[in-house]
This record gives C-alpha cells, structure tokens and sequence, in this order.
C-alpha cells in the first residue's frame, strides 16, 4: 500500500450503460446486496431520496505527511495479513489516516476518491449524537427531559416513558431486535418504513415518524442496559427537530458540517414523507469523515473554532456506563467499552472512541497516538463480528506502528 493509492473497480460495469444491461442495474431491490453495494453504496442519491447536508464555503485544510505503512502486519479474520493486502481483499473502498491532525496514508477503490461521499449506515448515530452537545449548548435541548416533552405524539409507545437520555446512550426498554437479515423481523419492517426497501404486496405502507409510534416496551427498566436499535436514534432526530424547529439536515449543515470545515456536501435519506433517517442515513466524504473523527479528538475543536462543545465530549469519555455495557448484546464483542451520546469506547483506559457501521464502516479515534482511522466499505453481510474483530487488530498495528 503507498501512502496514498487507488485500487480498480470490480463493479465497473454496473450502472454505466443507458439504459444499464438488467444484470447491471441497481435499484431499490438489490443497492444492499453484492454485487451492487459495490457502486450504490457512493451512489445513494441515485437510488433513494435525500436532503442536503451543506459543507463549508471554505473548507479547512487537510495537510500530507505521507508514511508507508502497507505492511503493517496483524491478524485478520482468515490468518496473518497487512494492511495492504486487508484493504484489497475485504471490500475497502476508502482508507484514510490522520496523525496529529496529517493524512498520513490514503487508499480508495471502486471509483471513490477523498470527496466521493459514501453511506456510513450506523456511523450516522455518532455524527448525530455529537449535534445532540450542539444543541444542548444553545440550549435547544436537555438531554435529561423526557421524549414526550418534544414529541408528545409516542406517549402511547415504549418512548412515553423514557428520557432523551435513554435516546443517546441506547438504553431504552424497547421490544425491537435488531437482527439485520430476519426478512420478516423488526429491521425488515423498519427498512420499508424509511424506504429502503421495496414494499410488496400485502406489506406494511407505514412511514418513519408513523412506526416510531408503534414501538413497544419489552418489560425492562430504561437505562437498566445497552440495548442496540436503531429506531432510537430516528426517534432522537425527530427530538432535535421539534427542539430547534428546523430539520435535520439544516442542523447538520450549519451547525456541524460547515463549522467542521468540511469540503463535500454531505446528505441524508428520507422517507416517502421526507422523514430523515438519523440512525444510517448519512452519506459523507472519507476526508470529511476524518476531520469530524479529528475535531472529536480535539475535544470539539475543528478549524480553529469550538464546534461541539468541550463539556460534551468529556461526557462521552467520562460517563458512559460500563455495567450497563455490560448487560447490553455487544459486550463479548468489546469487552472493556461503554457507550455514551452514539460513540463507542472501545477501549476505556486508553479513551479510544469509535464510530461504527454495517458493511464495516468506521471511524477510529485514539488519543494516546493521536491518530484517526477512516474506512468505508461494502462488505457483504451487515454484522461480521469476526470482521469488525479482525479491523480492530488493524487500528491497533497501526497505532503501535506509529507508536
């Protein structure tokens, strides 16, 4: 791997015809599925309706301090590999990393480049949850008031009872299991709700803000354990909504997005009733993925201004509830982590947060090393744990190397 490389398009073919050939055309029915994910993953606007989320007018520098790094070596998910070989045989289409705020290596594939925005699916909560410290500051929001204080429309659902809170940390009492390839369980019902996926006779025509009023209790105390479902933070989109009066994208784009000093236009899907979809949602440029993963670990700094405010980011680090973690379903898969306002820390000693989606999508922050890790992908099936196993042992060869 050079510090910063392109790799050829296997899906070359798909889309590039007018009209594209059958096998080459991507549509509602297969943009998840291999081998279309491999162009509509970087293509989500041709597939699905979205909403602008606007960059900056000047957008901050990203200076190069290019390093070799390709044959950082660790152990992946079928054997001993490197990161050079990892980054063309696991579906990789953008790799970047930033030391001491410097792209110090850059990689992509399948026709992405730096500014080619890509669907970070669950990585969505994390740049959600980081508006949710925006807002609380400007005093739109207060995390500890309950749903139904913003949106009193889900008081007869499991959201009648709990916290915005409850929202962030995913500690809601909710019946939802959140199993990615059930075809008729409760993600398969709420894909068709944010419409992602085609409705077939017979099925459910219920839109987003509609289904988030059906969700039911399962019997547990909120904030008893991490429990992870999605629709909670489609329901914490909605919260800032109705708290700031203005749509999502909007507060976003100014509030985060153009702050940050971000160079591409991000943008978010939607509904049939422009509902936007908060949890998995946002489509964003691999560079730009990495100024947000960097201000996070500037404690909310980005182009030399306050964005996220400070106190908020010592909450993500200082408060997570590992007991909590560790009730919740992910705690074999991270052992030691906790989980506050969308992010991930993996690692509490070393406070290393991250930022994680399906399909291998992740953002990886680590302030010991002073490093951010970048990848976006188009793995085939939604939830490979040996996968995101594997990709963990990869930031942390990377990190010792630069250690």
């Amino acid at each position: 791997m050079s510090a910063r490389s392109t790799a050829k398009s296997p899906a070359k073919n798909l889309m590039n015809e007018f009209p594209p050939a059958r096998d080459n055309l991507v549509t509602l029915a297969n943009w998840r599925t291999q081998p279309y994910s491999e162009w509509s993953f970087h293509n989500v606007r041709r597939v699905l309706p979205t909403a602008n989320i606007a960059a900056s007018k000047h957008p901050a520098p990203l200076e190069s301090s290019l390093a070799e790094i390709g044959h950082v070596a660790f152990e992946g998910n079928k054997g001993p590999t490197t990161l050079r070989e990892a980054l063309r045989t696991t579906n990789t289409k953008g790799f970047v990393v930033l030391r001491h705020g410097r792209i110090v290596a850059e990689w992509y594939s399948s026709g992405m480049d730096a500014r080619t925005p890509h669907i970070v699916f669950s990585v969505s909560k994390s740049i959600t949850g980081a508006l949710g410290g925006i807002l609380a500051d400007k005093g739109f929001l207060n995390p500890n008031r309950p749903v139904t204080d913003y949106v009193p429309e889900v008081s007869s659902s499991v959201y009648g009872g709990c916290s915005v809170r409850h929202l962030l940390d995913m500690s809601v009492g909710i019946a939802f299991t959140e199993d990615y390839v059930d075809p008729d369980g409760d993600v398969a019902r709420y894909r068709r709700a944010v419409g992602w996926d085609v409705i077939k006779p017979g099925q459910s025509t219920m839109q987003l803000r509609e289904y988030l009023a059906t969700q039911k209790p399962d019997g547990k105390a909120h904030g008893h354990a991490f429990h992870y479902v999605s629709t909670n933070t489609d329901m914490l989109g909605w919260v800032y909504e109705r708290a700031a009066g203005r749509a999502l994208s909007d507060l976003l784009g100014e509030y985060l997005w153009t702050p940050l000093g971000a160079e591409s236009d991000a943008y978010i899907t939607l509904d049939a009733e422009g509902a936007m979809r908060a949890a998995g949602g946002i489509c964003a440029a691999p560079r730009d993925l990495a100024r947000f993963g960097e201000m996070i670990r500037q404690r909310g700094v980005a182009n030399g201004k306050q964005v996220i405010p400070g106190w908020w980011i010592d909450d993500i680090n200082d408060n997570g509830d590992p007991e909590a973690w560790a009730r919740g379903e992910f705690a074999e898969m991270f052992p030691d982590a906790a989980y506050r306002s969308k992010f991930y820390q993996i690692d509490r000693k070393r406070r290393t947060l991250c930022c994680i989606g399906i399909h291998g999508q992740w953002i990886y922050i680590d302030p010991v090393s002073e490093l951010v890790i970048v990848r976006v992908a188009a793995e085939p099936v939604p939830l490979d744990v040996e996968n995101y196993r594997a990709w963990r042992r990869g930031f942390e060869a990377i990190v010792q190397h630069f250690s």
